[in-house]
């Protein structure tokens, strides 16, 4: 089985809703404020029931018949990412409105409104949020959605229970290469243009959200219910973590570890190790083992056993 790494961490929405709450002072690096203190300084929702991210042991994942194909408008959309920012704790890319999940057993569609990465420290590090069957990946890519009804009120989609819908691709790196894929590269390229905290470019058309997930199979997902990964820790997500995983060339991934800084002075401290621990386990599910090819190695077995039966019974004189 293939796994993915990237958990495109369809993880934040807006500002207000990555960072839900501006005012408390939590952090990534510090252990005064660093994510074992979350329950502390964000009880409201960071010390909950149904927390994110999570470990996914995949045999105690369930099966799922309501989870189907999803439909993704807009992703091949060339002119859909406008800008990218450094905010400090991650790099968030926003989107033009029109881009749209639907299906994958939700409720109605979601509005997509932004991505954001988590990583460690260097390719070698890892820094994803999810893991699988134990194993952390180097990163994890979030977009990050909410009920299309609420009509880009983040307000109403953090007090739904399943008010945002998270996908989460985890990444690994693409070994022997450099540079690749080409997408990657010249996303990170834009990276020299916000090293502090606060800065934002603007996004030149021609990368789509597709051409950011090469390769992975967006038909394979595990689900859960959880909660957004930063304070105030929201329990209002739906979490799709797909099993594929987002290959990238090492030295691209690096980039983030090397370039980025968490204040706004080229004295502050680089931006590493920007993921929240493993929260204690909930229910998983994936889709039922009736996928395209376990259907097609189904039909194949039934007809050998028909054909093998039928040529039985013209031997032996059988007749059924």
């Amino acid at each position: 089985m293939k796994w993915l790494v990237v958990v495109v961490a369809v993880g934040i929405l807006v500002a207000d809703v990555y960072c839900a709450d501006d005012t408390i002072p939590w952090c990534y690096h510090n252990a005064s404020c660093n994510d074992l203190t979350w329950p502390v300084i964000a009880t409201e929702f960071c010390n909950g029931t149904r927390q994110s991210p999570i470990n996914i042991v995949t045999t105690d994942v369930a099966m799922n018949d309501s989870l189907t194909d999803f439909a993704f408008t807009n992703f091949n959309n060339p002119n859909i990412l406008t800008d990218m920012t450094n905010t400090g704790k991650t790099v968030k890319v926003n989107f033009a409105s029109g881009v749209q999940i639907s299906g994958g057993g939700l409720p109605e569609a979601y509005d997509s409104l932004q991505f954001h990465l988590h990583w460690g420290n260097g390719s070698t590090v890892p820094g994803s949020e999810h893991t699988v069957n134990g194993v952390q990946f180097p990163m994890e890519f979030h977009i990050v959605s909410i009920k299309s009804s609420f009509n880009g009120n983040t307000t109403l989609a953090v007090n739904d229970s399943i008010g945002a819908a998270a996908l989460g691709f985890l990444i690994e790196v693409l070994p022997n290469t450099t540079d690749e894929p080409a997408s990657w590269k010249t996303l990170t390229d834009y990276l020299e243009n916000i090293t502090l905290a606060g800065q934002t470019v603007n996004l030149t058309a021609g990368l789509s959200l597709d051409d950011l997930l090469p390769g992975v199979d967006r038909t394979q997902y595990y689900r859960y219910l959880g909660s957004l990964t930063t304070p105030n820790c929201f329990e209002a997500v739906v979490w799709t973590v797909f099993k594929d995983t987002v290959k990238i060339s090492s030295n691209l991934i690096d980039k983030f570890s090397t370039m980025l800084h968490i204040g706004n002075e080229t004295s502050s401290e680089i931006m590493v190790n920007v993921f929240r621990r493993v929260q204690p386990a909930q229910p998983v599910t994936t889709r039922s083992s009736g996928s395209d090819d376990d259907d097609d190695s189904s039909d194949a077995t039934r007809t050998c056993l028909s054909l093998g039966l039928l040529v039985l019974s013209l031997v032996l004189g059988w007749s059924y």
